[in-house]
């Protein structure tokens, strides 16, 4: 009777160590594999579809995260820094780059002589909005690949295991 499952590059990568190592446990890494490299195949995905915008996937990032704020589209750069999991020194870097675009300014913090917000420009706006419309429209593309009666729990399956490493992490266990 033939496999239902189609081959994938991981299966192939089992197989090997089934073979080289067959008194280790592979199941963790057939999952974690998995993970990995749909990471890397969605990022370049969302690259190429980020890419007639002249938008980084960085870039984005940091503009959605400001515009999901709501009106004014503002936070400080460490609010970015760890709505972004980003270092601040990264953080400061990227934000200089896309102020020299136009598309996010500094404004100093009213309430605190020493605070800065970062809050986006009109045209930061504008290409924000354009670009997640992008963004959801690969995003849904992407999850197309998956039988729709699917969908909902590998997104709980996922959930699942993003908030058990993210726990972890924030204890210091990772």
């Amino acid at each position: 009777m033939p496999d239902a499952h189609p081959i994938d590059p991981v299966d192939r990568i089992l197989e090997q160590w089934s073979r080289e190592r067959p008194e280790l446990d592979s199941s963790g890494f057939a999952i974690v594999a998995r993970v990995l490299m749909l990471g890397k195949l969605l990022e370049r995905r969302v690259t190429r579809a980020l890419a007639p915008l002249d938008l980084s996937l960085w870039a984005f990032d940091v503009l959605a995260t400001l515009r999901r704020q709501g009106a004014p589209y503002r936070l400080t750069p460490t609010e970015l820094s760890r709505a972004t999991m980003l270092t601040s020194g990264a953080m400061t870097n990227r934000l200089d780059r896309l102020e020299a675009k136009a598309l996010v300014r500094r404004e100093a913090d009213p309430g605190d002589r020493r605070g800065v917000h970062v809050v986006l420009t009109e045209g930061g706006l504008k290409l924000v909005n354009q670009a997640i419309e992008v963004r959801f429209a690969e995003a849904q593309s992407a999850a197309a690949k998956l039988p729709a009666g699917d969908r909902p729990t590998l997104e709980s399956l996922l959930r699942h295991l993003l908030v058990g490493l993210d726990l972890e992490a924030a204890d210091g266990t990772d």
